[in-house]
């Protein structure tokens, strides 16, 4: 097998069955699974954490399967989901621990870039979220205010 097929088999072979209606083996119901997805989004965690929780703890093969709806999307409707976007928190994230790290090793350029590739990301990310009303029209990336948000 040439290269390029070994990669494309090793893509198909990562995607999830195509399963329509919920598996019959899952005993949780609907309403069980959003009480579980607030539970956890009230503990502060977020989507992705939930959906490893649910699977692992509760045996939850697929919550948008069952309950028609994701976890993000459930998150939303009970107004448990962070001000800020999982992705945008993430990037801050990312963002403040590499300043920190650049403010000991001044001479580290290629995490002198990495950084700008973030902020980059995060700038764009913040004017995307502007434009869809998730964040204020006003919201500028600033190191200051990103780590006031982390440390949340």
């Amino acid at each position: 097998m040439t290269e390029t097929t070994t990669k494309r088999k090793r893509k198909q072979d990562t995607k999830k069955p195509p399963i329509k209606p919920a598996p019959r083996w899952s005993k949780q119901k609907k309403k069980e699974i959003e009480g579980l997805v607030i539970k956890l989004a009230k503990e502060r965690y977020n989507s992705a954490f939930i959906g490893i929780v649910l699977r692992d703890r509760y045996g939850v093969p697929d919550v948008k399967k069952i309950t028609g709806k994701n976890i993000t999307q459930i998150m939303i409707e009970n107004k448990v989901y962070p001000d800020i976007p999982e992705d945008l928190l993430n990037l801050l994230k990312k963002a403040v621990n590499l300043k920190g790290h650049l403010e000991k090793h001044k001479q580290d350029k290629h995490s002198k870039k990495g950084l700008e590739d973030i902020e980059s990301r995060i700038r764009k990310l913040g004017k995307y979220y502007s434009r869809k009303k998730t964040l204020p029209k006003d919201w500028r990336y600033s190191y200051e205010e990103a780590k006031l948000i982390v440390q949340k």
